[in-house]
């Protein structure tokens, strides 16, 4: 057995390997400032190497694991230098992207359905693209509106002007379609001097037409907008010679206009009046029809289960009625109170306040299809503006 004690006395070497002990001076201007270990310090040839030697008799601390690597992706900024050539960017394998996009490639590489190449699907347009006309600004073809009406008018192409009879009746205000039908099965109207009694026939704008002696033609849209006051009865004719919101709107033009929906003799406020037909079937028709705000001035204060009950819903003699929104007026009084329905049932809400033991004494429309009576006084009226026609004619 080695005496051990004897081997540091004599200067000789021990089998176990000895332990430096740390440097404690100061490190010259050119050293490394990295502070000693108590295992041991690093000599300046092992500082220059990333990783200990094998065998070293000094234990010293490993190297991290990513030195002599660039940093994580999540740390990397665009400004971080790359080394080598720039690398070059790959063609898309998926399918080929308009000029000026971002190229997109295939999530799942080699699988799913088999793709060309770039160079033969060029010639071919990207599912869904449309071509741009020059002459009208817009977009043609087939693509992904080929369902809308515009999208169907211009795969059929540039229509010919061409309407169906009953139509061009309507709109030259003679009657309603299906009054103009009866008219034509009657044999009353004539189209190039021939009696056309077919329906379904068509007529463009070269076509003369003739009813009642006169030739007609087709009218202007007009939409007007009049502030209803009260006793005037919404109708076009009345056989007991009472007022009726015609003679409002004697002087606002020339061509023949109905009331859009109706409101009673002694209900004020907003009634459209138009000749298009198509718009006003499609304001009053039950599944869309246009939302109307009314404020309901009452005998007696409203309770507020009276407001809950009206928009869960109340019996009435001819089904369920019930109000999208019930509420007190801002700065009213409590019996002051604004409904909103979509309903267009005869004296829908007159009856609802009545089914509750409510006595309505004042009733106004102040909202109808987004429309408001700012800026127009009772019993006077005003055309639309093309926005606001827009605007009716966009409305699902």
């Amino acid at each position: 057995m080695t005496n051990r004690t004897s081997g540091r006395n004599s200067g000789g070497r021990s089998d176990r390997p000895s332990r430096k002990r740390p440097n404690t001076s100061k490190p010259s201007d050119g050293a490394g400032k990295r502070p000693a270990t108590g295992k041991g310090r690093r000599s300046d040839s092992s500082e220059d190497e990333p990783t200990r030697r094998a065998g070293s008799s000094g234990a010293e601390r490993p190297a991290s694991k990513r030195a002599g690597r660039r940093p994580p992706a999540s740390l990397r900024t665009s400004s971080w230098p790359k080394s080598g050539p720039p690398e070059e960017k790959r063609p898309s394998k998926g399918r080929p992207t308009r000029e000026g996009s971002n190229e997109r490639r295939s999530p799942v590489e080699g699988k799913g359905r088999p793709t060309s190449s770039g160079s033969e699907r060029s010639d071919r347009p990207e599912r869904g693209y449309r071509e741009r006309d020059a002459k009208n600004k817009r977009y043609v073809g087939r693509g992904p509106d080929r369902t809308s009406k515009r999208g169907k008018q211009a795969e059929e192409g540039p229509s010919d002007g061409r309407i169906r009879l009953n139509r061009f009746l309507s709109q030259s205000g003679v009657a309603s379609r299906r009054d103009a039908d009866d008219l034509i099965t009657a044999g009353v109207v004539t189209v190039n001097g021939k009696v056309v009694t077919e329906l379904g026939t068509k007529v463009g704008p070269g076509d003369r037409v003739h009813y009642g002696g006169q030739r007609l033609s087709m009218e202007k849209k007009r939409y007007v907008l009049l502030n209803k006051p009260k006793d005037f009865i919404t109708t076009t004719e009345d056989p007991q010679n009472r007022r009726t919101v015609m003679a409002l709107i004697d002087d606002a033009c020339t061509e023949r206009l109905y009331p859009v929906g109706r409101l009673d003799r002694h209900t004020t406020g907003l009634l459209l009046m138009t000749n298009d037909g198509d718009l006003a079937k499609k304001l009053t028709h039950p599944s869309n029809g246009a939302e109307k705000i009314y404020h309901v001035t009452l005998d007696k204060s409203v309770t507020k289960v009276d407001l809950e009950r009206l928009v869960k819903g109340l019996d009435l003699d001819d089904g369920l009625a019930t109000a999208d929104e019930a509420s007190y007026v801002v700065n009213g009084t409590k019996k002051e109170v604004g409904i909103k329905i979509h309903m267009g049932r005869n004296r829908i809400v007159r009856r609802m306040f009545e089914a509750m033991g409510y006595e309505v004494l004042k009733l106004d429309r102040v909202v109808f299809a987004g429309l408001t009576k700012r800026d127009l006084p009772r019993s006077k009226w005003r055309h639309l503006s093309e926005k606001e026609v827009l605007f009716l004619s966009k409305r699902k």
